[in-house]
């Protein structure tokens, strides 16, 4: 009798899945798939590291000028005007723009900047301190001297942070890998916009465009149309993309909704190019990518600073929970190991960040022989094919522990939406055919637990209104999250896992 391995039947059936869900694109997009991807840098955590390390370096030569020279000590006084000078300084030089990837590759222009809004600092605190009569308790040659050497201090450090910048430039790891959509005449300005003012910040990759003929050739000053916007979708599932402006007119309305409809699915940051639009706004209304003024139309949730808040605040939670629940993993492998024969894992392909292709530990709570690796039938109450020892540790969610190994590798968060199997069903439709933008919910990482869990969507999905319900939650989850939303959720978890009545 021809015994089934179930290890490899997973295996076999992930590789089928995942040719057949793989969408042929133009020999273009190919070649830029089958390219290696070098690691970029993010514009947003340099200009932050580069904030904070100057903060610190101003609020430090302050107080060693204090403690050099001042007799008595006044730490009471000294270190609160301090640090209110250096939280001044670090807001006016956001206020004169010192603070952006464009102005780190300057020389005269940033120092001049810089210079500036430090003079204006000073003064500030020198009328300040006359305004409040507190003029007696400053030593004049402390300020004097912070001033100066907070002047000298500053010019160092910005050329020393210039030459890292044009250093990461000259690499093109600052470069966003970037694409059009759009085509024709108006891609060409833009192309023209992006070569004179955001070359060193975006790697034009290519164009996507629905039309077709003198409207829209295949190649555009030089870079290839690559495809429809409904191939973009397939194309950066399968190579990095960070951003997709588009070459459209706001008057052109249906064009960009059905495109926004189609894409907001990605993790991409969509910006809609200002050259396109009679309408003129204020400065502020735009942000810009280099020197290119765009109007944002759609943000990568949880990204730069917040993508390394979360990375910590992932990794601290898994090591806390492996060492506190360490005793409760080894009694149920145990336990699974006593009641049945195999193995006491399950492995398990679901679909991770952004489509990827994930492998999911689980304990085994199922018969060997009854394994359903595709999770093609949803498991039910009294189902034959979960153990006595499966039944309690579905209940109780102890056979997702496992996953706290897929957080520390990096695939899976504490917090986010739970990971559905392949070819997991409602109501007899794969999930992703029953929800209209089923696949926005993977613009995240999945998680071991999520908003619609502690909400009671956990269990069973046999119809379409729930799957939709988990859908909708793990949706306002990417919308709204939060440290302390995470933080949350996961206090949550233990106290909901005792009064859901669909897990089975």
């Amino acid at each position: 009798m021809y015994r089934v391995d179930p290890k490899k039947a997973i295996e076999d059936h992930a590789s089928r899945t995942d040719a057949s869900d793989r969408v042929r694109l133009s020999d273009g997009a190919e070649r830029i798939i089958a390219a290696p991807v070098d690691r970029t840098l993010s514009g947003a955590i340099i200009a932050g590291a580069a904030q904070i390390i100057e903060a610190g370096l101003l609020a430090i030569l302050g107080y060693g000028i204090h403690l050099a020279y001042v007799e008595p000590r006044q730490d009471g006084f000294y270190i609160p005007v301090i640090l209110a000078s250096v939280l001044v300084a670090n807001i006016a030089f956001n206020a004169v723009r010192a603070h952006r990837i464009s102005a780190y590759r300057t020389r005269i222009s940033q120092i001049g900047r810089v210079l500036g809004a430090w003079l204006v600092v000073m003064l500030v605190l020198t009328v300040g301190l006359f305004f409040f009569k507190a003029g007696d308790m400053v030593s004049r040659v402390w300020l004097l001297s912070w001033f100066l050497s907070g002047a000298a201090l500053l010019i160092v450090y910005r050329q020393i942070l210039r030459g890292l910048v044009l250093r990461w430039t000259g690499q093109g790891r600052l470069k966003r890998r970037t694409v059009i959509v759009g085509g024709g005449a108006d891609a060409a300005v833009l192309i023209e916009q992006i070569q004179s003012g955001a070359d060193k910040d975006i790697n034009l990759l290519g164009l996507f465009d629905d039309r077709i003929g003198e409207r829209s050739p295949d190649v555009v000053s030089g870079y290839e149309k690559l495809g429809k916007v409904s191939d973009l979708i397939e194309f950066a599932r399968r190579t990095p993309v960070d951003l997709v402006i588009v070459s459209m007119p706001l008057s052109a309305e249906k064009r960009v909704l059905d495109m926004l409809t189609q894409l907001w699915v990605l993790p991409v940051d969509i910006r809609l190019s200002a050259h396109m639009s009679k309408l003129r706004f204020t400065e502020k209304a735009y942000s810009y990518v280099g020197e290119l003024p765009v109007l944002d139309m759609a943000d990568r949730p949880i990204s730069d600073w917040n993508l390394i808040f979360k990375w910590v605040f992932d990794k601290v939670v898994a090591l806390t929970a492996l060492v506190l629940l360490s005793p409760v993993m080894i009694i149920a492998a145990i336990a699974i190991k006593l009641e049945s024969k195999g193995p006491v894992f399950f492995v398990q392909h679901r679909h991770g960040f952004n489509n990827e292709l994930i492998r999911i530990y689980k304990f085994r709570s199922m018969r060997t022989d009854m394994l359903d690796a595709a999770a093609a039938k949803l498991v039910t109450k009294d189902d034959p094919r979960v153990t006595k020892v499966g039944k309690f540790i579905r209940r109780t969610s102890i056979d997702e522990l496992p996953q706290l190994f897929n957080v520390l590798k990096g695939e899976l968060s504490i917090v986010g939406p739970r990971p559905h199997a392949l070819q997991a069903k409602a109501a007899n439709q794969l999930y992703y055919e029953a929800v209209e933008g089923y696949f926005a919910r993977h613009r995240v990482k999945p998680g071991m637990t999520g908003w619609a869990q502690i909400n009671g969507w956990r269990g069973e999905t046999d119809t379409i209104d729930k799957i939709m319900q988990r859908v909708n939650h793990d949706l306002y989850y990417i919308e709204h999250w939060s440290i302390l939303f995470d933080l949350y959720i996961v206090v949550m978890t233990p106290l909901r896992l005792f009064t859901s009545e669909n897990a089975y």
